[in-house]
């Protein structure tokens, strides 16, 4: 399963940007999707997540800003990303499981946003 992110790119503080992660094969079963990102010389952090019934959970630093959602049909999840802080710079994954225990990620994509 391969998954393939996009949406990233630079913008000023106060701006918006829009994620979208799709995985290539629709036979898998997914149950959870969402995203982590990774800024400059620091691990990598949980941002958002998004089961398959739509229920969502964020990362404080980002809570009422993000908006995770997802396309079942498509097998894609999507990050709105408003009010844009500098702090929010960083390579953006996705994931989506499979089951309990199966996990992939995305390549990542580059969001940076300047003050």
């Amino acid at each position: 399963v391969q998954l393939q992110a996009s949406g990233g790119g630079l913008v000023q503080a106060g701006g918006s940007l829009r994620l979208s992660c799709a995985a290539s094969r629709s036979s898998i079963s997914v149950t959870h999707m969402g995203w982590y990102r990774q800024a400059p010389g620091k691990q990598r952090e949980f941002i958002a997540a998004i089961s398959s019934g739509g229920i969502t959970n964020y990362a404080d630093s980002v809570k009422g800003r993000f908006t995770a959602s997802r396309d079942n049909a498509k097998n894609t999840v999507y990050l709105q990303m408003n009010s844009l802080k500098p702090e929010d710079t960083g390579v953006y994954y996705c994931y989506v499981d499979s089951g309990s225990t199966l996990r992939y990620w995305g390549r990542g994509t580059l969001v940076t946003v300047s003050s």
